[in-house]
């Protein structure tokens, strides 16, 4: 047993035995091709998928943000035109305004004309119907007056209208 026990303090317990060794080296060997066989290429499938995954990712992102250019472009574009034909219409808008301010104006002054001719002619004919009825009027006033002075009946028509007409004829050189 001394034996035994001098040769297992020769051997250093941080040192395996050979045979733990082999038995590893040969598991690993296994190991190594195992994973090398059917895992390395599970993998790399996996990494390059993932790699197509990101680089069609990236394509898919700039041809989209090459769309959302040219749709921004046809809007802004879109956009400036709808100003363009809003300013046009408003344009057109203030220029019917105007024309039209225009033509009710140009009525307003044409009634106003009617209006102020209307009533040019009516003073006018009550001016003259004043006149008529003025001249009756004194007219039968200087013939009584007259009858009165003279002391006779002065009720010949003609020789009234004549003496009447020569009374309004002194009124009107005098004046």
């Amino acid at each position: 047993m001394h034996s035994l026990f001098v040769a297992e303090a020769a051997q250093s317990p941080l040192l395996p035995k050979p045979a733990e060794l082999i038995v590893g080296a040969i598991a690993f060997g296994l190991l190594f091709l195992v994973l090398r066989k059917f895992v390395t290429p599970m993998f790399e499938k996996a990494f390059a998928a993932r790699t197509e995954a990101i680089q069609g990712g990236i394509e898919k992102a700039e041809r989209a943000q090459l769309e959302a250019a040219k749709a921004l472009e046809s809007y802004t574009a879109q956009l400036a035109d709808a100003r363009g034909e809003a300013a046009k219409i408003r344009e057109e808008a203030r220029a019917q305004g105007a024309a039209i301010i225009e033509d009710l104006r140009a009525q307003a002054q044409e009634e106003a004309a009617r209006i102020s001719a209307a009533a040019h002619s009516s003073i006018e004919a009550e001016r003259e119907k004043a006149i008529s009825s003025l001249r009756a009027e004194v007219g039968t006033l200087a013939v009584d007056l007259a009858s009165k002075i003279v002391g006779e009946a002065l009720e010949d028509q003609v020789r009234q209208s004549r003496i009447v007409d020569r009374f309004l004829e002194d009124l009107e050189k005098s004046k």
